[in-house]
């Protein structure tokens, strides 16, 4: 009993130790956030490992749908139309540099002319979809239907082979007029997505939509994780108040027209169109329409 007991009280004191110095560190502001600095090489080696399990974990399960090929041309004249309006100004391509915020965050988002020698075409789609928390990659699942999802992946085999003037004459205006600006509704039509559209609305696609639009960025919303700012009001219980924004009655439609169409109701407001779509909107009007 007398070692046990010995183990237990040095264990403790060890993690005592450890959440002081994490205290310290944290509360005394000694960790230096400055995208001026890099990691250290083994953090960034830890970090990068972990996030590679990770997405092979949860990737590998993910196939195409039945009815789309990879190297379908259709697909790459829009996976080409999808990476020049969202990929290359932080990723670059060939004959292409990042744009300076590109080349300035840490971790450095590198290029992808060889990303398909470090993943899988399920991997690159899971990487797509979600991005990866902490790094600046972006999520694209709100933002980009599942065909161009799969667009950039297939354009991303193709790319290690093409040269910069190759590569130019795949994204110009003319090579892509079949596809235009890479968006939920400029994409090809399918069946996948009339489905959607009919579905019920989901009050936990709801909170994810809130936070990928970046609604939390000027509101603090419960249940979504943020800094608490101050810029628009906000939006705890905002399922009692009796109008939306001081002009339309509070119901789920309204609040729909509110997310979607904010100038039309009111020129003057300060909150921004964000071009969310309506299956979008009709999910986060029920999330908020439950913060009573």
């Amino acid at each position: 009993m007398g070692t046990a007991k010995t183990v237990l009280i040095t264990l403790a004191t060890l993690l005592a130790a450890a959440l002081a110095g994490v205290a310290l560190v944290v509360g005394g502001g000694l960790y230096d956030v400055a995208a001026t600095q890099q990691h250290w090489q083994p953090v960034y080696t830890l970090l990068e490992r972990a996030m590679h399990q990770s997405v092979r974990l949860r990737a590998r399960s993910i196939a195409p749908p039945p009815h789309m090929a990879l190297d379908d041309p259709r697909l790459l004249v829009r996976g080409a139309a999808c990476f020049r309006d969202k990929c290359v100004q932080c990723h670059g391509a060939p004959g292409v540099a990042q744009r300076d915020f590109g080349q300035s965050m840490q971790p450095l988002p590198g290029p992808l002319v060889d990303a398909t020698q470090r993943w899988r075409p399920r991997e690159l789609y899971w990487l797509t979809r979600h991005g990866i928390r902490m790094s600046g990659m972006p999520a694209w699942e709100l933002h980009l239907d599942e065909e161009d999802i799969w667009a950039v992946v297939a354009f991303l085999q193709k790319l290690p082979a093409l040269t910069p003037q190759q590569y130019a004459q795949a994204t110009t205006t003319n090579a892509t007029s079949a596809a235009p600006a890479c968006s939920r509704s400029a994409s090809f039509p399918s069946s996948a997505t009339a489905s959607v559209v009919t579905r019920p609305a989901d009050r936990g696609r709801g909170a994810k939509a809130l936070a990928q639009y970046a609604c939390s960025a000027c509101h603090t919303i419960p249940g979504i994780a943020g800094s608490h700012p101050q810029v628009g009001p906000p939006l705890a219980g905002i399922a009692r108040r009796t109008l939306i924004a001081g002009k339309l009655a509070n119901t789920p439609e309204n609040m729909v027209l509110w997310i979607t169409r904010t100038h039309e109701v009111d020129p003057r407001s300060a909150m921004p169109s964000l071009g969310v779509a309506q299956e979008d909107a009709r999910d986060m009007a029920a999330y908020l329409g439950a913060l009573d």
